[in-house]
Order: structure tokens, then C-alpha cells, then sequence
């Protein structure tokens, strides 16, 4: 191989891994924002609750 063609080559791998580092990047951003929302989603139903402490406690059946 010449110069010229392995130079092409370790750019193509190079760039191959810029575009993996960057997508593994956005993927744990996304996922740190998924946790946020799940954590306040789960505050807000802690939150109803405490206002509500009875609401969803009991549940009346009748045959």
C-alpha cells in the first residue's frame, strides 16, 4: 500500500470514531434527561400523595 492510501485509511477510522464517540456522547445526554424527567415524575406523584394521602388507598369490590 502506498502513503497516499494509508493515510486515507487511518482519516476513514479516525473520523469513524469521532462519529462514535460523538453518538455515545448524545446517547448519555438523552439518557441523563430521561432520568431527570423520571425522577421529577416520581417527585410529583410523591408530591400527590401528600396531599392526598387517602385518594387510591382502598378499593370497594362488590359481588
Amino acid at each position: 500500500m502506498d502513503i497516499a492510501g494509508l493515510s486515507m485509511n487511518i482519516a476513514q477510522t479516525n473520523l469513524l470514531s469521532d462519529v462514535g464517540t460523538a453518538m455515545l456522547s448524545k446517547s448519555l445526554d438523552m439518557a441523563e434527561t430521561m432520568g431527570a424527567s423520571m425522577t421529577e415524575l416520581l417527585d410529583s406523584a410523591a408530591m400527590e400523595r401528600s396531599v392526598n394521602p387517602d385518594l387510591g388507598a382502598n378499593i370497594d369490590i362488590s359481588i
